[in-house]
Formats: structure tokens, C-alpha cells, sequence
């Protein structure tokens, strides 16, 4: 069965990066937008990474443009927004389609793992991934969830014993 560790991304500034860096980690994995009305959900993931890397967690950024056109720069661009709006320190990756055909690996899986309200497909931007320190999807969170809201979840997932110990 796959895991987090089995994918690759691009990150913004153009390498492929594995994701088996993540791997005994717990991870949040948020397709973004610098545009959309939750794009102030940057500063609470901010929090969250700040309040919880150093017991093994992280959150991943993937940039997304398919739901009202709402990351239309280029993967410099998002980078600089994120950075100096929200102080962003968190990994972001370059930008991604979430539903449909081109839909990126990762995301194929996350969706498969942990359906939504209406089914499997991403609704809007800021959907959120908890991922546990096996690489297994342990929960799926809308646009409307602030991050604050997922700290329990999050403290919960990082003091449980990973099943490979």
C-alpha cells in the first residue's frame, strides 16, 4: 500500500524532491492559493509549524489555480507572496492540479485515502491532509477548518506510536 514516502514533488524553485524526507513525521499537506479568501489560513499553518516541527511535524504547501483562478502567478511569485505576507517557513512545492486528469500523484492518493462530504474530488482551495508518522492519511479537513482547530489532532497523531516501532 503506498504511503507518503512513495511520491515526488517540485518544489518551487524547480528540483524534485522526495517525500520520504517526511517519512516518521507527521505532515499536513494543504493545497494553497495567494488569492482566495482563505489565503489567510497561511499564518495559522505557520503557527502550527512552528508550534509543532520540533516534535516531527510539518505541513506541505502545494499551490493550486484550479478553483477561480486563484494562484495565477508563477512558482517565484507564490513563493515571495507567501514569504513576505505570512512569513512562511513551511516546505511549498510548485504549483499543482489537485482534480482531473493532471491531477498530481499525491494528490490522486490523498483523495483515495479520505473521501469528503461530496465525494473524493477537492471543492476549493486550503483542503488539508493529516498524514501520521507512517505515511497513512488519518484525516481530510475543508477549506472552512482553521488550522488552529487541527492542533488536537495534530498533538494526538505525534504522540502516538508509529506501528513500525
Amino acid at each position: 500500500m503506498p504511503s507518503l514516502a512513495d511520491f515526488t514533488a517540485t518544489t518551487l524553485d524547480g528540483r524534485d524532491h522526495s517525500l520520504s524526507e517526511f517519512d516518521g513525521q507527521v505532515v499536513l499537506v494543504v493545497n494553497t492559493a495567494s488569492k482566495c479568501g482563505f489565503t489567510p489560513q497561511f499564518a495559522g499553518l505557520q503557527d502550527l509549524y512552528e508550534q509543532f516541527s520540533d516534535q516531527g511535524f510539518s505541513v506541505l504547501g502545494f499551490p493550486c489555480n484550479q478553483f477561480g483562478a486563484q494562484e495565477p502567478g508563477d512558482d517565484a511569485q507564490i513563493g515571495d507572496f507567501c514569504q513576505a505576507n505570512y512569513g512562511v517557513t513551511f516546505p511549498m512545492f510548485a504549483k499543482v492540479d489537485v482534480n482531473g486528469r493532471g491531477a498530481h500523484p499525491l494528490f490522486v492518493w490523498l483523495k483515495s485515502q479520505a473521501g469528503g462530504f461530496f465525494g473524493s474530488s477537492i471543492k476549493w482551495n486550503f483542503t488539508k491532509y493529516l498524514v501520521d508518522r507512517d505515511g497513512r492519511v488519518i484525516a481530510r479537513y475543508g477549506s472552512r477548518t482553521e488550522p488552529r482547530d487541527l492542533a488536537p489532532d495534530i498533538a494526538k497523531a505525534l504522540n502516538a506510536s508509529s506501528v513500525a516501532e
